[in-house]
């Protein structure tokens, strides 16, 4: 199908895809027109990576939107948002307006409202029906992006509950569910009442196959000959062999160490084909990596990157993956190993896809598993990308002929699984069946069912009364922490039915009588928060039985032993060292700890505590290295746990403010504190912009210590802290001063007595010794979390 035959688009809509290339539908996108994407009707598109997906989605928004009508596109990862968002405002040039919202959860984002396309996390979107967004009405067009991982047992229930409540709200919504190649593609389609389009085309050949001792041997029988030069690894052989070819690698391991390790060897292979020219644009790629985040990870990072090589995985800060993926997509950087995190939707393609480990440590399993047929099938579809290589391969690595063959079997011939729902899992369902009753979706027991019903797990279900046993067990747990009423509607005088339930035959047997449903107005909290409501339980009971002002620590420890919160766990040892903190800082903790007999809540109750002191270290000002190498985590685990504590404290504080808690003020300032990592007498500098953690010390240690110094401060000593006369004048600009300039201003060494209050700060601020201070301050250009 030309692209000139298309019909139904903005003005302007097919003259932009000329432009960029695109004269020709490919077969898929074709057949999605057909099947009337551009016509408002809902499909299921299950093709590929690389085969046009993200075309037919696009077809189908705008052609909603020349209809009057507007958009939504669900993502399953922030960075993707930013991908979409990116590509989707091209089309502004012809009048279509975009935004992307992904983070506040507490937020309605009404600006939206003049928005023709709007980007979110499905965890946004959940959030936004929570809180009642009025523009989620206006919805017309809905396309969700990766709807295969409606089988993620975190994130999944979240996607399939948000797709049955937006067809909910819009009856006549256009709903385009986008998925690679999946099992039971029919089932899905049934499930959103949609037409199927199902294909395994590509616009490359994609061949996938196994190498074994010096051959690499394809699905189509054909053998490629790849030697393994002296003790070299199979994936640097496979490397080597591509990037002399001008080709780029994508290596999968299972582990962050095994990427950051393979990462390490396979730079010594991509270090022999860069050119000089290459070699200069990744020293100062490598720059920007190191001025990111002080730390080991990051200098380690960057050391490959200067060979051309790179690794991916969580531990990594935001700005560092997206500055490993931009230059990897730009072909300047030539391989990277990452662990599996990287083929979750990312534009990352590559010509050759190495799959090194296809199994992982599965506690459920008590040790090493396969993975999913799914999973590495999405790892393979990375491989090849349009216009840039003119094939893709995809190389699972054996060790033996018998697993050679086994390798074959287990992925190179098999069909991916079907996606299963995961709604029926307790945490996910009382997380969102409380989200149902406060936002209204659901007035009765009944109703309640009712749309639960309307899910894919009740589509699958074979298992008769299983949902709604589940379901009244989660009823009884949200009325017995006070988070919704029951009432049976029947009932003279509205005496309610004493926590009993209603059975769907005792309905039949007493004609129809149902049980009201009401959130408390805890409950409404809790939702809003988009908290899950055991978080919510364990803050409220902790916060309700602290008979005294709770510590930082103590307030850490508390959100860390949260479901919300993904906490540290014990490494070999550490059982000990933290049982000796807790003995030490029993008294801080808040509720009632278990036995440490009770071996497994024990243990969990330490690992709470582990995370806590990491959160107390950071807002006691220690250096993030220091803590990045205490912990034996990376920049972006640290980022993502402050983040994470920031977000619960602030639910806490409104869960206190809820319950009339004394101790909000207490909540508000640990959440400061951890938001911004500093000790309690700088959150006032701290509120100044342009002054982070470091900047608040350093001007705090020279006698400036609040935004009104600042306004009255020796410009000369402000000038000798801030390192900077662009930085000092945006910081006095900031804080208020009528006259922020620098000209002519020489730095001045602050008073003599600041030694004092510096040694003070130092002895504080880290337990290791180090001062907090002092460590990383010797380059102004760095930056860590809260600097900016």
């Amino acid at each position: 199908m030309n692209i000139e035959e298309l019909s139904g688009l903005p003005s302007g809509a097919t003259r932009h895809f000329r432009e960029e290339g695109i004269e020709e539908l490919y077969p898929p996108q074709a057949e999605a027109v057909e099947a009337g994407a551009t016509d408002g009707e809902s499909l299921v598109a299950a093709v590929p990576t690389a085969s046009g997906k993200t075309m037919i989605a696009a077809l189908s928004m705008l052609s909603a939107i020349e209809r009057g009508g507007k958009a939504l596109y669900i993502v399953p990862l922030r960075a993707l948002a930013s991908e979409k968002k990116e590509e989707f405002e091209a089309y502004e040039e012809f009048g279509v307006t975009v935004g992307v919202t992904t983070g506040n959860y507490e937020s309605t984002s009404d600006w939206l409202a003049t928005k023709d396309i709007i980007v979110a996390t499905s965890e946004k979107v959940d959030s936004l029906v929570r809180n009642g967004a009025d523009w989620l009405s206006d919805l017309t067009c809905v396309v969700s992006d990766e709807v295969h991982l409606i089988d993620d047992r975190n994130r999944g229930p979240t996607l399939e509950v948000t797709l049955a409540k937006l067809r909910k709200l819009n009856p006549r919504m256009q709903l385009v569910a986008l998925s690679a190649t999946v099992g039971n593609a029919d089932e899905i389609a049934d499930w959103l009442d949609a037409a199927l389009v199902d294909t395994d085309w590509r616009p490359i050949d994609l061949q996938m196959g196994v190498h074994y001792g010096n051959a690499l041997n394809f699905d189509d029988g054909s053998t490629r000959e790849v030697p393994v030069q002296g003790s070299e690894k199979q994936e640097a052989a496979l490397v080597r062999d591509i990037l002399q070819e001008g080709g780029s690698s994508l290596v999968f391991v299972n582990s962050r160490r095994n990427a950051e390790a393979a990462a390490r060897r396979l730079g010594e292979v991509s270090s022999n084909e860069l050119t000089p020219e290459e070699q200069t644009e990744l020293a100062e790629l490598a720059d920007e990596i190191r001025d990111d985040s002080d730390t080991e990870t990051s200098r380690d990072l960057a050391d490959c990157v200067e060979r051309g090589a790179a690794f991916h995985h969580a531990g990594l800060s935001s700005t560092q993956r997206s500055l490993v993926e931009d230059a990897f997509r730009d072909r300047l950087l030539k391989v990277i190993s990452a662990t599996p995190t990287l083929a979750a939707g990312v534009n990352t393609p590559a010509r050759r896809v190495i799959v090194r480990d296809w199994r992982r440590f599965d506690p459920s399993a008590g040790g090493m598993a396969p993975l999913d047929v799914l999973e590495v099938h999405q790892m393979m579809g990375r491989a090849g990308r349009p216009g840039l290589d003119p094939y893709g391969e995809a190389v699972l690595l054996a060790k033996s002929h018998d697993e050679s063959e086994e390798l074959f079997d287990r992925y190179i011939w098999a069909d991916p699984e079907p996606v299963r729902s995961k709604l029926a899992a307790e945490p996910a369902l009382r997380t969102h069946v409380l989200a149902t009753i406060a936002s209204g979706f659901a007035r009765t027991r009944e109703e309640l069912l009712e749309f639960l019903e309307a899910t894919l797990y009740a589509s699958q279900s074979s298992e008769a009364g299983r949902l709604e046993t589940v379901t009244d067990t989660v009823l009884q747990y949200l009325e017995s922490n006070d988070f919704i009423e029951r009432d049976s509607e029947d009932d003279e005088g509205g005496e309610g039915n004493d926590g009993a339930f209603t059975s769907a035959a005792d309905l039949a047997d007493s004609g129809g009588r149902d049980e009201s449903l009401e959130a408390t107005s805890l409950g409404h909290t809790v939702s809003r928060l988009y908290l899950d409501p055991m978080s919510a339980a364990e803050i409220v009971h902790g916060l309700a039985d602290a008979e005294e002002r709770p510590t930082a620590l103590g307030l850490y420890q508390l959100v860390s032993r949260t479901p919300d919160m993904y906490e540290l766990y014990l490494r070999s040892g550490e059982d000990e060292q933290y049982g000796e903190l807790y003995y030490e800082r029993e008294a801080e903790l808040l509720g009632d700890a278990p036995s440490e007999f009770e071996e497994e809540r024990f243990e969990d109750w330490l690992s709470a505590l582990k995370t806590g002191k990491l959160l107390e270290d950071w807002a006691a000002e220690t250096d993030e290295e220091q803590l990045t190498d205490r912990y034996k985590i990376g920049p972006g685990d640290l980022r993502g746990k402050v983040d994470t504590a920031e977000w619960l404290l602030g639910a806490a504080e409104s869960l206190a403010a809820e319950i009339d808690s004394e101790w909000t003020v207490a909540v508000r300032e640990a959440r400061a504190r951890v938001e911004h990592g500093v000790g309690e007498e700088l959150l006032e500098l701290v509120s100044v912009g342009g002054v982070g953690r470091k900047r608040a010390r350093r001007l705090y240690d020279a006698g400036i210590e609040e935004p009104a110094d600042l306004r009255t401060a020796d410009k000369g000593v402000v000038l000798s802290v801030l390192k900077g006369e662009k930085t000092a004048e945006n910081i006095l600009e900031n804080a208020g001063r009528e006259d922020p300039s620098m000209d002519g201003v020489e730095p001045k060494s602050p008073a003599s007595s600041a030694g004092d209050a510096t040694a003070d700060s130092s002895e504080r601020a880290s337990d290791d010794g180090q001062p907090a201070a002092e460590s990383g301050e010797s380059d102004e250009s760095q930056s860590s979390l809260g600097d900016f």
